[in-house]
Protein backbone atom coordinates (compact mmCIF):
# COMPACT_ATOMS: atom_id res chain seq x y z
CA UNK A 1 0.00 0.00 0.00
CA UNK A 2 1.70 3.15 -0.83
CA UNK A 3 1.54 6.51 1.31
CA UNK A 4 -1.41 8.43 1.07
CA UNK A 5 -2.03 12.50 2.34
CA UNK A 6 -3.96 12.04 5.59
CA UNK A 7 -7.81 13.09 5.49
CA UNK A 8 -8.47 16.83 6.84
CA UNK A 9 -10.02 16.18 9.98
CA UNK A 10 -10.51 19.63 10.76
CA UNK A 11 -13.15 20.21 7.72
CA UNK A 12 -17.01 18.73 7.36
CA UNK A 13 -16.66 15.40 5.81
CA UNK A 14 -17.36 15.77 2.46
CA UNK A 15 -18.34 13.03 -0.22
CA UNK A 16 -14.83 13.37 -1.75
CA UNK A 17 -13.67 12.23 2.04
CA UNK A 18 -16.02 9.46 2.33
CA UNK A 19 -14.83 8.60 -0.80
CA UNK A 20 -11.51 8.17 0.18
CA UNK A 21 -11.92 6.60 3.43
CA UNK A 22 -13.80 3.53 1.66
CA UNK A 23 -10.66 3.39 -0.67
CA UNK A 24 -8.32 2.95 2.38
CA UNK A 25 -10.71 -0.16 3.91
CA UNK A 26 -11.15 -1.83 0.11
CA UNK A 27 -7.10 -1.86 -0.09
CA UNK A 28 -6.83 -3.21 3.20
CA UNK A 29 -8.82 -5.76 2.08
CA UNK A 30 -7.46 -6.48 -1.00
CA UNK A 31 -3.90 -6.52 0.56
CA UNK A 32 -5.02 -9.04 3.38
CA UNK A 33 -7.32 -10.97 0.26
CA UNK A 34 -3.67 -11.54 -1.49
CA UNK A 35 -2.25 -12.84 1.76
CA UNK A 36 -4.52 -15.46 1.97
CA UNK A 37 -4.37 -16.74 -1.25
CA UNK A 38 -0.97 -16.90 -1.16
CA UNK A 39 -1.27 -19.57 1.30
CA UNK A 40 -2.90 -22.07 -1.24
CA UNK A 41 0.43 -23.05 -2.44
CA UNK A 42 1.81 -23.53 1.05
CA UNK A 43 -0.43 -26.64 2.24
CA UNK A 44 2.25 -28.67 1.01
CA UNK A 45 4.01 -31.75 2.38
CA UNK A 46 5.27 -29.94 5.61
CA UNK A 47 1.58 -28.62 6.16
CA UNK A 48 0.34 -32.62 5.96
CA UNK A 49 3.57 -33.07 7.98
CA UNK A 50 2.10 -31.11 10.59
CA UNK A 51 -1.46 -32.32 10.95
CA UNK A 52 0.52 -35.78 11.16
CA UNK A 53 2.08 -34.93 13.68
CA UNK A 54 -0.66 -32.99 15.89
CA UNK A 55 -3.04 -35.85 15.15
CA UNK A 56 -0.65 -37.98 16.65
CA UNK A 57 -0.55 -35.89 19.77
CA UNK A 58 -1.00 -38.02 23.00
CA UNK A 59 -1.20 -34.80 25.22
CA UNK A 60 -2.56 -31.11 24.13
CA UNK A 61 -1.54 -28.82 21.36
CA UNK A 62 0.31 -26.11 23.26
CA UNK A 63 0.48 -22.58 21.11
CA UNK A 64 2.38 -19.42 22.08
CA UNK A 65 3.05 -16.40 20.80
CA UNK A 66 3.91 -12.58 21.99
CA UNK A 67 1.91 -9.42 20.98
CA UNK A 68 -0.19 -9.44 18.02
CA UNK A 69 0.95 -13.18 17.49
CA UNK A 70 -0.11 -14.04 20.87
CA UNK A 71 -3.79 -12.39 20.44
CA UNK A 72 -3.96 -14.87 17.29
CA UNK A 73 -1.97 -18.06 19.20
CA UNK A 74 -4.82 -17.75 21.46
CA UNK A 75 -7.77 -17.81 19.36
CA UNK A 76 -5.96 -20.36 17.69
CA UNK A 77 -5.73 -22.75 20.85
CA UNK A 78 -9.42 -21.85 21.89
CA UNK A 79 -10.38 -23.24 17.75
CA UNK A 80 -8.14 -26.82 18.08
CA UNK A 81 -9.80 -27.24 22.18
CA UNK A 82 -13.56 -26.79 20.36
CA UNK A 83 -12.75 -28.67 17.54
CA UNK A 84 -11.70 -32.43 19.60
CA UNK A 85 -8.46 -31.18 19.65
CA UNK A 86 -7.03 -30.38 23.13
CA UNK A 87 -4.70 -27.51 23.73
CA UNK A 88 -4.92 -24.54 25.35
CA UNK A 89 -2.86 -21.10 25.07
CA UNK A 90 0.43 -20.47 26.76
CA UNK A 91 1.75 -16.65 27.16
CA UNK A 92 5.63 -16.57 25.74
CA UNK A 93 6.43 -14.29 28.84
CA UNK A 94 4.93 -16.39 31.69
CA UNK A 95 6.25 -19.43 30.09
CA UNK A 96 10.24 -18.15 30.82
CA UNK A 97 9.03 -17.34 34.21
CA UNK A 98 7.20 -20.38 35.38
CA UNK A 99 4.57 -21.75 32.95
CA UNK A 100 6.75 -23.61 30.42
CA UNK A 101 6.21 -26.51 33.43
CA UNK A 102 2.95 -27.16 31.96
CA UNK A 103 4.95 -28.64 29.23
CA UNK A 104 4.98 -32.71 29.10
CA UNK A 105 6.83 -35.06 26.93
CA UNK A 106 3.11 -36.07 25.33
CA UNK A 107 2.64 -32.53 23.88
CA UNK A 108 3.26 -30.78 20.64
CA UNK A 109 4.26 -26.99 20.84
CA UNK A 110 2.79 -24.91 18.04
CA UNK A 111 4.88 -21.04 18.40
CA UNK A 112 3.66 -18.42 16.02
CA UNK A 113 6.21 -15.30 15.37
CA UNK A 114 6.27 -13.61 12.01
CA UNK A 115 10.11 -12.65 12.39
CA UNK A 116 10.87 -15.81 13.70
CA UNK A 117 12.87 -14.23 16.33
CA UNK A 118 10.64 -13.09 19.42
CA UNK A 119 13.49 -13.88 22.32
CA UNK A 120 10.75 -15.39 24.68
CA UNK A 121 10.15 -18.40 22.14
CA UNK A 122 13.93 -18.28 21.67
CA UNK A 123 14.41 -18.97 25.10
CA UNK A 124 12.39 -21.75 25.16
CA UNK A 125 14.17 -23.81 22.62
CA UNK A 126 16.63 -25.63 25.27
CA UNK A 127 13.62 -26.99 27.61
CA UNK A 128 11.37 -28.04 24.55
CA UNK A 129 14.89 -30.11 23.16
CA UNK A 130 14.93 -31.24 26.50
CA UNK A 131 11.87 -32.84 26.95
CA UNK A 132 12.15 -34.13 22.73
CA UNK A 133 8.75 -31.98 22.66
CA UNK A 134 7.79 -31.95 18.82
CA UNK A 135 8.16 -27.81 17.84
CA UNK A 136 5.81 -26.68 14.99
CA UNK A 137 6.61 -22.79 14.11
CA UNK A 138 4.27 -20.95 11.98
CA UNK A 139 6.54 -18.42 11.04
CA UNK A 140 7.64 -15.27 7.67
CA UNK A 141 11.19 -16.26 7.74
CA UNK A 142 11.92 -19.78 6.85
CA UNK A 143 16.04 -18.66 7.92
CA UNK A 144 14.94 -17.49 11.36
CA UNK A 145 16.15 -19.11 14.71
CA UNK A 146 12.87 -20.66 15.49
CA UNK A 147 12.18 -21.76 12.11
CA UNK A 148 15.40 -23.26 11.68
CA UNK A 149 15.19 -24.95 15.36
CA UNK A 150 11.21 -26.51 14.81
CA UNK A 151 10.52 -29.88 13.42
CA UNK A 152 8.01 -28.33 10.95
CA UNK A 153 8.10 -24.82 9.81
CA UNK A 154 4.79 -23.79 8.44
CA UNK A 155 5.91 -20.08 5.80
CA UNK A 156 3.25 -17.68 6.44
CA UNK A 157 5.14 -14.67 4.56
CA UNK A 158 2.40 -12.80 3.47
CA UNK A 159 3.56 -10.27 -0.01
CA UNK A 160 3.39 -6.89 1.88
CA UNK A 161 1.58 -5.85 5.41
CA UNK A 162 -1.78 -3.68 5.17
CA UNK A 163 0.03 -1.17 7.15
CA UNK A 164 1.22 1.67 4.56
CA UNK A 165 4.20 2.56 6.83
CA UNK A 166 4.60 -1.61 6.92
CA UNK A 167 5.25 -1.96 10.47
CA UNK A 168 1.96 -3.10 11.76
CA UNK A 169 0.90 -6.55 11.89
CA UNK A 170 -1.85 -7.03 9.29
CA UNK A 171 -1.45 -8.98 6.48
CA UNK A 172 0.60 -11.56 8.39
CA UNK A 173 -1.69 -11.32 11.71
CA UNK A 174 -4.47 -12.31 9.01
CA UNK A 175 -2.63 -15.15 6.96
CA UNK A 176 -1.25 -16.72 10.79
CA UNK A 177 -4.79 -16.82 11.75
CA UNK A 178 -5.71 -18.67 8.59
CA UNK A 179 -2.96 -20.78 8.60
CA UNK A 180 -4.71 -22.10 12.14
CA UNK A 181 -7.69 -22.43 11.33
CA UNK A 182 -6.82 -24.95 8.37
CA UNK A 183 -4.90 -27.01 10.75
CA UNK A 184 -7.93 -26.94 13.41
CA UNK A 185 -10.64 -27.79 10.93
CA UNK A 186 -8.09 -30.20 8.82
CA UNK A 187 -7.76 -32.11 12.06
CA UNK A 188 -11.12 -32.10 12.75
CA UNK A 189 -12.25 -33.73 9.19
CA UNK A 190 -9.33 -36.25 9.99
CA UNK A 191 -10.81 -36.95 13.11
CA UNK A 192 -14.68 -37.35 11.81
CA UNK A 193 -15.41 -34.88 14.43
CA UNK A 194 -19.26 -34.39 14.35
CA UNK A 195 -21.90 -31.69 15.06
CA UNK A 196 -22.69 -33.72 18.09
CA UNK A 197 -19.01 -33.61 19.07
CA UNK A 198 -19.07 -29.93 18.75
CA UNK A 199 -22.00 -29.69 21.07
CA UNK A 200 -20.72 -31.59 23.74
CA UNK A 201 -17.92 -28.72 24.33
CA UNK A 202 -20.47 -26.29 23.39
CA UNK A 203 -23.58 -27.54 25.89
CA UNK A 204 -23.88 -23.49 27.10
CA UNK A 205 -24.69 -22.24 23.31
CA UNK A 206 -27.80 -22.73 21.22
CA UNK A 207 -25.75 -25.37 18.95
CA UNK A 208 -25.45 -27.21 22.10
CA UNK A 209 -29.15 -27.45 23.33
CA UNK A 210 -30.29 -28.16 19.76
CA UNK A 211 -27.89 -31.06 19.73
CA UNK A 212 -27.97 -32.07 23.26
CA UNK A 213 -31.45 -31.85 24.46
CA UNK A 214 -33.33 -34.88 24.10
CA UNK A 215 -37.33 -34.95 24.31
CA UNK A 216 -37.19 -36.73 27.32
CA UNK A 217 -35.74 -33.69 28.86
CA UNK A 218 -38.66 -31.76 28.02
CA UNK A 219 -41.65 -33.19 28.03
CA UNK A 220 -44.49 -33.02 30.33
CA UNK A 221 -45.11 -36.56 31.87
CA UNK A 222 -47.23 -37.47 34.87
CA UNK A 223 -49.82 -35.76 36.29
CA UNK A 224 -48.79 -32.60 34.33
CA UNK A 225 -50.00 -34.43 31.19
CA UNK A 226 -53.48 -33.75 29.92
CA UNK A 227 -55.42 -37.00 29.54
CA UNK A 228 -58.95 -38.57 28.94
CA UNK A 229 -60.28 -41.61 28.61
CA UNK A 230 -62.07 -42.53 25.76
CA UNK A 231 -65.21 -43.10 27.17
CA UNK A 232 -65.14 -39.47 28.80
CA UNK A 233 -67.97 -37.19 28.05
CA UNK A 234 -66.83 -33.80 26.52
CA UNK A 235 -67.49 -31.51 29.09
CA UNK A 236 -65.46 -33.53 31.69
CA UNK A 237 -63.01 -33.23 28.61
CA UNK A 238 -62.72 -29.53 28.86
CA UNK A 239 -62.20 -29.53 32.61
CA UNK A 240 -59.16 -31.85 31.99
CA UNK A 241 -57.86 -29.98 29.55
CA UNK A 242 -58.86 -26.38 31.47
CA UNK A 243 -56.90 -27.76 34.25
CA UNK A 244 -53.80 -28.72 32.23
CA UNK A 245 -53.61 -25.54 29.88
CA UNK A 246 -52.19 -26.96 27.19
CA UNK A 247 -55.28 -26.16 24.83
CA UNK A 248 -55.12 -30.01 23.83
CA UNK A 249 -55.62 -33.19 26.23
CA UNK A 250 -54.42 -37.06 25.15
CA UNK A 251 -56.93 -39.49 24.85
CA UNK A 252 -56.13 -43.29 25.53
CA UNK A 253 -57.37 -46.77 26.76
CA UNK A 254 -57.65 -48.65 29.98
CA UNK A 255 -54.07 -49.61 28.98
CA UNK A 256 -52.71 -45.91 28.83
CA UNK A 257 -52.35 -46.69 24.99
CA UNK A 258 -52.56 -43.59 22.82
CA UNK A 259 -55.96 -43.61 21.16
CA UNK A 260 -56.26 -39.83 19.51
CA UNK A 261 -56.01 -36.24 20.87
CA UNK A 262 -58.52 -33.31 21.30
CA UNK A 263 -57.73 -29.84 20.84
CA UNK A 264 -58.83 -26.34 21.21
CA UNK A 265 -59.58 -26.43 17.67
CA UNK A 266 -61.47 -29.66 18.04
CA UNK A 267 -63.59 -28.01 20.29
CA UNK A 268 -64.81 -25.04 18.20
CA UNK A 269 -65.26 -27.34 15.74
CA UNK A 270 -67.94 -29.27 17.56
CA UNK A 271 -69.49 -26.24 19.00
CA UNK A 272 -69.94 -25.46 15.07
CA UNK A 273 -71.44 -28.68 14.77
CA UNK A 274 -73.68 -28.35 17.94
CA UNK A 275 -72.37 -30.77 19.80
CA UNK A 276 -73.68 -31.77 23.52
CA UNK A 277 -70.81 -31.39 25.54
CA UNK A 278 -73.04 -33.42 28.27
CA UNK A 279 -73.88 -36.80 25.99
CA UNK A 280 -71.09 -36.88 23.78
CA UNK A 281 -68.29 -39.21 23.99
CA UNK A 282 -64.62 -38.11 23.26
CA UNK A 283 -63.99 -41.14 20.92
CA UNK A 284 -66.48 -40.10 18.79
CA UNK A 285 -65.09 -36.71 18.25
CA UNK A 286 -61.36 -36.98 18.77
CA UNK A 287 -58.83 -36.69 16.31
CA UNK A 288 -57.14 -40.09 15.82
CA UNK A 289 -53.74 -41.33 14.90
CA UNK A 290 -52.08 -38.10 16.14
CA UNK A 291 -48.68 -37.39 15.92
CA UNK A 292 -46.54 -38.54 17.56
CA UNK A 293 -42.22 -39.02 18.66
CA UNK A 294 -40.42 -41.29 20.98
CA UNK A 295 -38.63 -39.84 24.20
CA UNK A 296 -35.10 -40.52 23.20
CA UNK A 297 -35.13 -37.91 19.57
CA UNK A 298 -33.95 -34.98 19.57
CA UNK A 299 -35.57 -31.92 20.92
CA UNK A 300 -34.73 -30.16 17.81
CA UNK A 301 -36.44 -32.90 15.91
CA UNK A 302 -39.69 -32.01 17.76
CA UNK A 303 -39.51 -28.63 16.67
CA UNK A 304 -39.15 -29.46 13.38
CA UNK A 305 -42.44 -31.74 13.40
CA UNK A 306 -44.42 -28.51 14.67
CA UNK A 307 -43.19 -26.62 11.93
CA UNK A 308 -43.98 -28.86 9.35
CA UNK A 309 -47.15 -29.65 10.50
CA UNK A 310 -47.90 -26.84 11.62
CA UNK A 311 -48.76 -27.68 15.38
CA UNK A 312 -47.65 -26.93 18.96
CA UNK A 313 -47.70 -30.25 20.59
CA UNK A 314 -46.86 -33.62 20.41
CA UNK A 315 -47.26 -36.68 22.46
CA UNK A 316 -44.50 -38.59 23.95
CA UNK A 317 -45.16 -42.46 22.87
CA UNK A 318 -42.66 -45.73 23.35
CA UNK A 319 -42.60 -48.61 21.14
CA UNK A 320 -46.00 -49.85 22.17
CA UNK A 321 -47.56 -46.31 21.75
CA UNK A 322 -48.35 -46.40 25.31
CA UNK A 323 -48.47 -42.82 25.95
CA UNK A 324 -45.75 -41.32 28.22
CA UNK A 325 -46.10 -37.42 27.70
CA UNK A 326 -46.49 -34.90 25.99
CA UNK A 327 -44.20 -31.67 24.52
CA UNK A 328 -45.29 -28.58 23.80
CA UNK A 329 -43.47 -25.56 21.72
CA UNK A 330 -43.47 -23.69 24.75
CA UNK A 331 -41.61 -25.81 26.18
CA UNK A 332 -38.87 -25.96 23.40
CA UNK A 333 -38.95 -22.27 23.43
CA UNK A 334 -38.18 -21.75 27.38
CA UNK A 335 -34.81 -24.18 26.98
CA UNK A 336 -34.01 -22.09 24.07
CA UNK A 337 -34.53 -24.44 21.21
CA UNK A 338 -37.05 -22.69 19.13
Amino acid sequence: MTHTNPVNLTAPIDSHTLLKLCEYGRAVVTIETAAIQSLHAKMDHKFAEACELLLACKGRIIVTGLGKSGHIARKIASTFASTGSPAFFMHATEANHGDAGMITHQDVVVALSNSGETIELINMLPLLKRLNVPLISLSGSENSTLALAADICLDITVPEEACPLGLAPTSSSTATLVMGDALAITLLRARGFTAQDFALYHPGGQLGRRLLLQVRDVMRSGKAVPCSSSQSKLNDVLMEMTQKSLGMTTIVDNENKLLGIYTDGDLRRSLKDGIDIYKTTIDDIMTQHPKTISADKLAAEALHLMEVYKITTLCVVDATHTLLGVVHIHDLLTKGIA
